[in-house]
């Protein structure tokens, strides 16, 4: 058998007979003459097969190959430059290991639930494919981007004491002869984190029992979480645009042609640079009473109030100064006026909400202790987060990426459930 290559590699072997090892995509047929379309996971190539080109048995496979069959390819590689790929395999023989049964997922429309429902073998269809490829390209750029910058990775424990974001979406499980909780947040453990290594972040799956069936909520989902000694917020905001304006040249360069497959309009993530526009709570609530929206002060922002604000930029938003009442108690107070804390939210354009909420950190112990108090946490959880301003506080700041989010918006995809290979929402826990 001639040499086996991975379909990506196809282009270093024009002119020379190669085996490529995949599955049937789709097959056309036209008389002396038909066309499978293959994939190994790396690459679409169509292999041409001609009736006299090949023995009988393997040009009658037209006839027998179905959906999803499994087999070998061999053949010459030829440039096809009107091919998505850009080559062609001019078939000399096929050698099947599995012909499929009726495959349930057709090349034809599907309604979403039957799709999710199949989610395990919906992830070879083509959009899918190109999602998850995309997917792996940014989760490996967060990696590069904090690496670069003299950032530790510190994982952080999935099983927690106590809560990071509100007890109200807290996922209670019981823990040998006491209550735990699964995480809504690295966070806490990375401020400790960062009293050793300076700068660090962690990278790993959140749960959150939020009761919303939106196209922006998932139970479970990816965070990437930096958090950072000495930074006041306007170090962390400036991080931030670093940080989306990096991952979208990431995929501008790495994945253009998973963007292409997905029909993305590439010239909206082409305009996303630096400086990121910055506007305060204050005039995010100007902004939507201009376009009839009402929101008393001090309210969240919800996903219509962010789909508005974000109808007029061309690139992330980047809301800061947030009432106090909003948002999470150990973010620090604006001492310029103790109704806002330093926090910020950054909302992606086209209507795919917040990506990125972070803010500066309370350090002050006495503070923190009031604000414990005052919303009824249990002090003795937050016992060992309260060492961390007793032994060598220092202002720091940080912030938490949502991975699904933002893999949505640079794939322009309608759903957040398409953007995780495994969806949990409030209805699905399978497959």
């Amino acid at each position: 058998m001639p040499n086996h290559i991975l379909a990506k590699h196809i282009s270093a072997y024009v002119g020379k007979e190669v085996t490529l090892k995949g599955w049937v995509y789709n097959i056309r047929k036209s008389g002396k003459i038909w066309f499978l379309i293959f994939r190994d996971g790396t690459e679409f190539i169509q292999c041409v097969v001609l009736k006299d080109q090949v023995p009988d048995g393997v040009f009658e496979l037209k006839s027998t190959l179905t959906q999803e069959s499994s087999l070998a390819v061999s053949g010459i590689v030829q440039e096809a430059p009107r091919q998505e790929a850009g080559y062609e395999i001019l078939v000399n023989n096929i050698e099947i290991y599995h012909i499929s049964e009726e495959y349930p997922i057709a090349l034809k429309e599907h309604g979403v639930e039957f799709l999710l429902d199949k989610r395990h073998l919906w992830l070879r269809s083509r959009g899918p494919y190109a999602i998850l490829k995309i997917r792996a390209e940014l989760e490996q750029a967060c990696r590069d981007f904090f690496n670069e910058r003299d950032f530790t990775l510190v994982d952080s424990p999935m099983f927690t004491p106590n809560a990071a974001e509100g007890s109200t979406t807290l996922f209670e499980t019981q823990y040998f002869d006491r209550k735990a909780y699964l995480t809504q947040s690295g966070q806490l453990y990375s401020e400790a984190a960062i009293m050793a290594h300076n700068r660090t972040y962690c990278f790993g799956p959140c749960f959150r029992a939020e009761k919303s069936k939106t196209r922006r909520h998932l139970t479970e989902f990816w965070m990437i979480e930096p958090e950072m000694a000495f930074y006041d917020i306007h170090d962390d905001m400036d991080l931030a645009e670093e940080f989306v304006e990096y991952l979208v040249q990431r995929a501008l360069n790495k994945c253009r042609r998973e963007l292409q497959i997905l029909e993305r309009d590439i010239s909206k993530l082409e305009s996303v640079k630096r400086p990121f526009p910055r506007i305060t709570y204050d005039e995010a609530l100007k902004i939507l009473h201009k376009k009839g929206l009402e929101l008393s002060w001090g309210e969240d922002l919800g996903a219509p109030h962010e789909s508005a604000i974000s109808e007029d930029f061309d690139r992330p938003v980047m809301i800061w100064r947030w009432p106090a009442a909003s948002k999470a108690f150990y973010m620090k107070r604006d001492p310029e006026d103790e109704r806002y804390v330093l926090g910020v939210d950054m909302i992606a354009p086209e209507g795919h909400g917040e990506i990125i909420g972070g803010s500066q950190r309370e350090e002050d112990i006495k503070v923190l202790l009031e604000r414990i108090e005052k919303e009824q946490l249990p002090k003795e959880d937050f016992e060992w987060f309260l060492d961390l301003r007793r032994f060598g506080s220092v202002p720091h700041s940080g912030f938490g990426l949502g991975l699904e989010r933002t893999v949505g918006w640079i794939c322009g995809t309608h759903h957040i459930r398409e953007c995780i290979p495994w969806p949990r929402t409030m209805v699905r826990l399978k497959p």
